[in-house]
């Protein structure tokens, strides 16, 4: 049994327990028995549907080496309850919780698969991404600095024939400094919005004339060429789109749970007055 595998049963230990002897379970059902305690077939395949990789071959090797696990893992259950671990109010509060939580996936699985993102839904949002990212790239380059009069004469010196790669190189931004300024080619959209509008509203060879202020700084940019883009097929993106809206839709209902649930938070004990002295 691999470390992940003893890892992953161990964490669900409180929602598993092991039957008494007796007639509780079918004598066909019955795996082994560890201090008189059954493990059952039914846990046994239980634990190789949840933990195996689907693909991997169910040899009578693998159900071995589970077998052995739960024998493993039933004998530690055992020292543990005999040490009365399970009686430690923090560890009862564990094993309730990872109890819940198991309940809480469950019930989070079936929802989902009970409201799945139909195609119309992706295709609309495929639609108003592109129409949000638009279908153009530019090609630019920036020098970035912290305060406005540097970005001045920075283009003053543009202006009277300065190299815009050479001037580039003093630029606050190091992702791009060390070739000249280049940015290479982007939509708006990945830009901050001040930069991404600037860069819009510039002729094709020209420089912003105007320091551009953003979060960062102050940008000159200078708009080396634009081209048309054609869209990605909505298959290649569709199972990022699909797993996004499922995301979306679960906290949306989440949030509808909860705005409808009575919470009733307890008020903080009023710290004591200071006795006088």
């Amino acid at each position: 049994m691999t470390h992940t595998l003893k890892a992953a049963v161990l964490a669900v230990a409180a929602t598993l327990t092991l039957a008494a002897c007796g007639d509780k379970t079918p004598a066909d059902k019955v795996l082994t028995k560890v201090n008189g305690n059954v493990i059952s077939t039914d846990t046994l395949d239980w634990l190789i549907k949840e933990q195996v990789p689907a693909g991997t071959p169910v040899d009578d090797s693998l159900r071995l080496r589970a077998r052995d696990h739960l024998v493993q893992r039933a004998v530690l259950l055992e020292a543990a309850r005999t040490a009365k671990l399970d009686q430690q109010a923090d560890i009862k509060m564990r094993m309730e919780y990872v109890r819940d939580e198991q309940l809480v996936n469950a019930y989070i699985k079936d929802w989902l698969a009970k409201n799945p993102v139909t195609d119309e839904k992706v295709k609309a949002e495929f639609d108003k991404r592109i129409a949000e990212a638009g279908d153009t790239e530019f090609k630019a380059r920036h020098i970035l600095v912290e305060k406005e009069e540097d970005a001045k004469a920075l283009i003053e010196k543009l202006k009277k024939g300065g190299k815009f790669a050479d001037l580039a190189k003093a630029s606050k931004d190091p992702g791009s400094a060390a070739t000249g300024g280049d940015l290479g080619w982007a939509r708006p959209g990945t830009f901050v919005p001040e930069f991404a509008e600037a860069l819009k509203g510039l002729e094709k060879g020209k420089f912003t004339e105007t320091p551009v202020k953003s979060q960062f700084g102050y940008h000159v940019i200078l708009l080396e060429d634009v081209r048309k883009i054609a869209p990605p097929p909505i298959e290649s993106i569709k199972p990022q789109l699909q797993q996004s809206l499922q995301q979306e839709a679960l906290a949306a209902y989440i949030k509808d749970l909860v705005a409808k649930a009575k919470v009733e938070d307890s008020k903080p004990a009023e710290p004591k007055a200071a006795a006088s002295q």
